[in-house]
């Protein structure tokens, strides 16, 4: 009986580290521009997803090595601020034309999403870079389109 204790006690004991070494590796915290920066040096090399408004003027892409850089402006995380700001749309185009935001590099390796452009929300899983750039292993970007009903006027239609 003793044998299926300790046998039962080393599995049980197998599974809480296989739990918790998964669950600490793959943390990520969400944060905003701001936050992200604020945390200096303590940033560094840390898994992050971050959000921020696509400055289009900035979007480089090299097709040889699938590499696009392009920088992102603060915007507020929390809905409540955004509905404030009047809304994602008003939200996205304040972010990107207001020059005292904080700023970030972005630097991903892929193909040219459809959806990079002036003004869309990109959501980015990865890490900050010593040299201040955001390397992100994922990019995801909200379709702007989206907020033409809301403010026709800044999607030109």
């Amino acid at each position: 009986m003793n044998k299926f204790m300790i046998g039962g006690i080393i599995l049980l004991a197998g599974v809480v580290f296989l739990i918790v070494t998964s669950t600490v590796a793959g943390a990520q915290y969400f944060y905003t521009v701001d936050e992200l920066i604020e945390r200096g040096a303590e940033a560094v090399g840390t898994p992050a997803r971050i959000s921020g408004a696509v400055i289009g003027e900035t979007i480089e892409y090299d097709l040889a090595t699938l590499t696009l850089n392009f920088e992102i402006a603060h915007m507020p995380a929390d809905s409540q601020l955004l509905n404030d700001e009047g809304g994602l749309a008003l939200a996205l185009y304040q972010a990107v034309n207001d020059p005292s935001r904080t700023r970030l590099r972005v630097e991903y390796v892929g193909p040219l999403p459809d959806l990079l452009q002036n003004e869309a929300q990109a959501i980015m899983t990865g890490r900050l870079g010593e040299d201040g750039i955001f390397y992100a292993d994922e990019l995801l970007l909200k379709c702007p389109t989206r907020y033409e009903e809301a403010a026709p006027e800044q999607t030109g239609n």
